[in-house]
């Protein structure tokens, strides 16, 4: 995993109010203690903006904005996945696991919920 996203990874976890994380001094802390649903609104409220400024680039040429809405998509992924206590880690090993294989096929594969 990349240095980077290992330390902002620790960091958010410390976030969490069992490790001390103090809602309010800390927007992830604040975001840990309202929950599940208000992480959920902001990844629904970043992937949103990632789409708008990917529409806007094929106008404007300019990628800065999809750069940008890209790493609070990101960001806000890393909050939910320290809510579920997994890591950037278990993605990487999930897509590891996932590559060679066709997406057709890997989709046929999983169970039906």
């Amino acid at each position: 995993m990349s240095e980077t996203l290992k330390r902002l990874s620790e960091v958010i976890e410390s976030r969490k109010p069992a490790n001390g994380g103090d809602p309010e001094k800390s927007y992830v802390a604040r975001l840990f203690v309202k929950g599940d649903d208000a992480i959920l609104k902001k990844i629904g409220e970043e992937a949103t903006e990632l789409v708008m400024a990917a529409k806007d680039a094929r106008v404007s040429a300019d990628k800065s904005k999809v750069l940008y809405e890209c790493a609070d998509l990101w960001f806000h992924s890393m909050v939910l996945l320290a809510q579920f206590d997994l890591t950037p880690q278990d993605v990487l090993d999930e897509l590891a696991r996932r590559e060679g294989i066709s997406g057709i096929e890997e989709k046929a594969s999983r169970t039906a919920d």
